[in-house]
């Protein structure tokens, strides 16, 4: 059952009850009278109406109107107006039931005068139960004759106030004023409470003021009214009047509006600049509440700054920034004073940084994009300062910190590691002063490094160059002549490299890799490609003398090509012996000193000795790449002594070895010698046709033809000799015409004629796509267009080349073609592919050293770290690798730590990296190592390795940006948005790369989203 019903019903219960009671207490000829006499129950009832017994009433006035039995001897007057005071009491009783009623009654009596005072009573019931909107639609109706003056006046104020709350100011004011000037008025105070509130709102203070000095010192209002009073004073101008009016009130205490008044005294004060007296009034206004606005926070945090408590003033302005508005401008760049007097600098950097970004105040502006370049010059954040500074000369060229700007300016760049960016800028600085000169000589060596470490030695060469014209290049001299020895070797220009790093020797100078060591190591291979074996054995001797079991590489390296020189100047007694202590000691290249021990061997007469040597490499070095030179110097012990038959073996040995393909056409040739010697002409045929058909360039198959030519001729069956040369793809006037066109184009080419050259080597290979000397020519073709640069026409031919191998050229060919894919076209994936070929062809070290190293910097640029890691792992084991080498080797193990989740493991490989030195590669491993120290939550640890990418990764902009979004990463995870704001903000409004860029945007969106949703300021 509704409440409001079972309300009724009790009611009705109770009603009943005192009804009964009072019949008891009449007289019996009383009570025959009221029954008997309606006008005697009506008065009664209505006694009791006025009296406001409206349960009383009630069934008094019911009984009039609903008894069926006595309705007749009941006038009608007196029914209806026993069924009005009937409802209007259940409307007195909030009966919910009742509303309906008094509708029906509206709209179905005739009465005028009751059904006005029945919109009264109704609007009266709907005003209880807050229903406005049907209150004010009945007050309409109700009329003011039939009211009397304290229902008219409540009516008035009801009404005003439904308007009030259903903010209908304009209907409401003029109301509550008319009743604000009836002081008898029972709704008085309250009428000019609403009504000066609504003249306040219109800013209409005058009447608003009058209205707020009738109800000052009304109990109900006293705690409200000060106030608005003290507003009003405000706002029209009569500051101090509200100054001495919201203080004396505070004093007084007691007040709703507390917190408001001291704000409003403190913001006072602080517009006349008494931040002393503001502050405690703003301080515990703002610290007593939720949600407070950015004047109000600027304000306190000023007084906090002007009184010195920097820490306190700071803890507001960082609130504050990330608008573009005045307040946000102010607030960092006093954000970043109060941090320079806290000594925390990073923190005003930061406060600079969103000060610069804002265009507010203009002079503002330009002291902070000063301070933040100065400020990232003594904090390390080099890249940053090179460009804001750079940005602020050309900005602000008349500023007053212009000149010290351009003395930032060059500090950093004599002592960035970002030798590229630096190197740039300082070829465009004009007039260069005597400081950025001293800076120079040290920029131009540090980028040259740079290059020599990616490989690029031919920009490295050129930078050197001007290292020995540069003024204050004395410190450099020593270190610029290793390397221009270096490059020189790495170049085969054997005579400079001689000279540049003789030159090192006589004033040497060590820093990493540039030591003496590595100078006499270089000299001895220089002299060793000349064949000067005395001055290598000379430099090797430097390097080591002796060795042992824990010999490093590089000495038993140096031991083995003293050997080699002893070897060479025929001084074979002491070379044995150093052969023997490698193949003793187990030391790299062991199956080279015992194919060596086997030649001394031969040379001595010894060939049996010479032959079981050989034969043994197979058995101790099953994995050398010597075995197949091993049973071909066999094979050739044998048939220089006519053991024909002994040879067969070792041949057919590196006929079926699949690693052996550069042999074989040899063996092919040397087998079918053998048979033709044995006088087995059918297995001789079918050795020389297998040459003839799977090599038909090489100079074997033509010097197989000439033993066939022979074989069928001492057999007399020519015809025999064409067939057998024509199901070898060959035809007897081939070879004339072959050589007669090759010989013009060749003659031109080694003229150095190529104007000349190329148009006859398209002929030759239009011609005879796949003649006697096409392998040749278009080795010749490419290497022309390789020395013009063309390089798409240049790998077409050397692909040719190495789709023919093995022959003399294929290796230099897919080493070039790889060369070209991977520095020129950056086709990564191509040159993975000729790399992987010149791995599988490659005969000399140098080249196996340069296919690994290519191969894995291909996969290394392919993401595929997997596929590299097992070739990671031979590059480390090769003798002599350069330090870029081991980052880059040592850099793919590491990935693989890494995305197998071994963190610590990665993070000892990928510091192996970073001691390799300076090359993209260790940026890339510092950078892991903050990124796997974040992964942990190791956040002090992951920020100071941040800082450490940024600090030393030198020219490589890319890992220095994701450094910076790392940091933003950590200050967000600590909670510290302004800071992780700032360091986003600084890479969105800085970075080249557009992906980047993008990432720290919506890393940036995030950072603004929470701190705004953790801000005391109201946004």
């Amino acid at each position: 059952m509704h409440t409001s019903l079972r309300k009724f019903m009790k009611y009705k219960k109770l009603a009943a009850l005192i009804y009964l009671l009072l019949l008891i207490n009449y007289s019996n000829a009383q009570s025959t009278k009221i029954y008997n006499d309606p006008d005697a129950a009506f008065k009664l009832a209505k006694e009791l109406y006025q009296q406001q017994k409206f349960s009383l009433a009630y069934p008094q006035f019911e009984k009039l109107y609903l008894d069926k039995a006595r309705q007749s001897s009941i006038p009608i007057s007196v029914q209806t107006e026993a069924k009005y005071y009937a409802i209007a009491c259940r409307l007195q009783l909030n009966d919910m039931t009742a509303a309906d009623e008094a509708i029906d009654f509206i709209e179905l009596e005739h009465n005028a005068p009751r059904i006005e005072m029945m919109c009264y009573q109704l609007a009266e019931y709907y005003y209880r139960q807050s229903n406005f909107t049907d209150a004010i639609t009945y007050y309409e109706k109700a009329g003011l004759n039939n009211l009397s003056n304290e229902e008219i006046a409540n009516m008035r104020f009801h009404e005003a106030y439904g308007y009030f709350t259903m903010q209908q100011f304009s209907n409401a004011k003029p109301l509550f004023e008319s009743i604000a000037q009836i002081p008898s008025d029972p709704n008085y105070y309250d009428a000019n409470y609403y009504y000066g509130y609504i003249a306040f709102a219109d800013k209409n203070y005058a009447q608003a003021l009058n209205s707020f000095k009738v109800i000052e010192k009304q109990p109900k209002y006293q705690p409200i009214i000060p106030y608005y009073i003290a507003e009003i004073y405000y706002y029209r101008g009569e500051k101090d009047e509200a100054l001495a009016y919201s203080e004396s009130v505070l004093e007084r205490g007691n007040q709703y509006y507390d917190l408001q008044l001291r704000e409003l005294a403190g913001h006072i004060h602080f517009e006349k600049g008494h931040y002393k007296q503001a502050l405690p009034y703003l301080e515990k206004y703002v610290s007593n509440t939720p949600k407070v606005s950015r004047e109000d926070l600027y304000e306190l945090s000023y007084c906090y700054y002007d009184a010195k408590q920097y820490q306190k003033a700071s803890d507001g302005f960082k609130v504050l920034g990330g608008k573009q508005d005045t307040i946000a401008q102010n607030s960092m760049y006093l954000l970043g004073d109060s941090y320079l007097k806290l000594n925390n600098k990073p923190g005003a950097r930061n406060a600079f940084l969103f000060c610069a970004l804002n265009s507010s105040g203009s002079k503002q502006k330009e002291i902070s994009q000063f301070n933040y370049g100065k400020l990232s010059v003594e904090l390390g954040y080099t890249d940053v300062a090179l460009t804001e500074l750079r940005s602020f000369i050309s900005n602000y060229p008349n500023s007053e910190y212009s000149t010290e700007a351009k003395e930032l300016l060059v500090n950093v760049l004599s002592n960035t590691n970002n030798y590229a960016e630096a190197l740039h800028l300082l070829d465009a600085i004009n007039s260069q002063s005597d400081i950025v000169k001293q800076a120079y000589p040290k920029i131009l060596y540090g980028r040259a490094v740079e290059f020599i470490n990616d490989q690029q030695i031919q920009q490295a060469d050129n930078l050197l160059n001007r290292i020995f014209s540069a003024e204050y290049n004395g410190a450099y001299i020593s270190y610029t002549n290793f390397w221009k020895g270096e490059i020189a070797y790495r170049l085969n220009n054997y005579d400079s490299a001689v000279y540049y790093l003789q030159t090192y020797l006589r004033n040497p100078a060590t820093s990493g890799e540039v030591n003496t060591t590595n100078a006499h190591y270089t000299l001895g291979y220089a002299y060793l490609r000349q064949q000067d074996y005395d001055n290598s054995l000379q430099h090797f001797e430097q390097v080591a003398t002796t060795v042992n079991g824990s010999a490093a590489p590089l000495q038993s390296d140096a031991y083995l090509r003293e050997a080699d020189c002893y070897f060479m100047k025929k001084q074979l007694s002491r070379a044995l012996p150093m052969y023997e202590a490698i193949v003793n000691y187990q030391l790299p290249s062991a199956d080279y000193a015992l194919y060596q021990k086997s030649v001394i061997s031969g040379a001595s007469g010894d060939y049996a000795q010479k032959v079981s040597l050989l034969q043994s490499i197979q058995n101790r070095y099953p994995s050398s790449t010597l075995i197949a030179d091993a049973n071909m110097e066999v094979a050739n012990t044998y048939l220089a002594s006519e053991q024909y038959d002994a040879a067969v073996k070792p041949l057919n040995v590196i006929i079926n070895n699949k690693n052996a393909g550069a042999f074989k056409p040899q063996a092919y040739l040397k087998l079918g010698v053998s048979y033709f010697n044995l006088k087995d002409n059918q297995n001789a045929l079918n050795n020389f046709q297998k040459l003839i058909s799977t090599y038909p360039n090489s100079p074997e198959s033509d010097e197989a033809v000439n033993y066939v030519r022979d074989i069928f001729v001492s057999m007399q069956k020519p015809d025999d000799f064409v067939a057998f040369m024509q199901r070898s793809g060959k035809t007897v006037s081939y070879s004339e015409q072959d050589s007669l066109t090759y010989s013009i184009a060749q003659s031109a080419y080694e003229d150095r004629n190529f104007d000349k050259a190329l148009p006859a080597l398209t002929t030759y290979l239009t011609k005879f796509p796949a003649g006697k000397y096409s392998v040749e020519a278009n080795y010749m073709a490419a290497d022309i267009y390789n020395t013009r640069k063309d390089f798409p026409h240049a790998l077409t031919y050397y692909n040719n080349v190495a789709a023919k191998a093995p022959n003399n050229f294929a290796e230099q060919s897919v080493l070039q073609a790889a060369r070209i894919n991977y520095f020129e076209l950056k086709d990564y994936k191509q040159a993975e592919q000729y790399f992987a070929q010149l791995k599988n062809i490659a005969t000399t070290p140098e080249n196996t050293l340069e296919s690994e190293r290519g191969l894995l910097r291909c996969q290394y640029k392919l993401n595929e770290f997997d596929a590299a890691l097992a070739n990671a792992q031979d590059l480390l084991q090769q003798k002599g690798i350069a330090s870029d080498d081991k980052a880059m080797a040592n850099l793919i193990i590491a990935k693989n730590y890494q995305n197998n989740n071994q963190l610590n493991d990665a993070s000892t490989a990928y510091k192996a990296v970073v001691n390799t030195g300076k090359s993209e590669y260790a940026a890339e491993a510092r950078y892991r190592i903050a990124e796997i120290l974040l992964q942990q939550d190791k956040l002090k640890d992951a920020e100071k390795a941040g800082f450490d990418v940024i600090n030393k990764a030198g020219s490589y902009d890319y890992w220095i940006t994701k450094a910076y979004i790392l940091l933003g990463d950590v200050y967000f995870k600590e909670k510290d948005y302004f800071n992780a704001e700032a360091t986003l903000r600084s890479v969105v409004e800085n970075a080249g790369d557009a992906q980047l860029k993008q990432e720290a945007q919506q890393k940036l969106n995030i950072v603004v989203a929470e701190k705004d949703k953790n801000s005391k300021v109201a946004q």
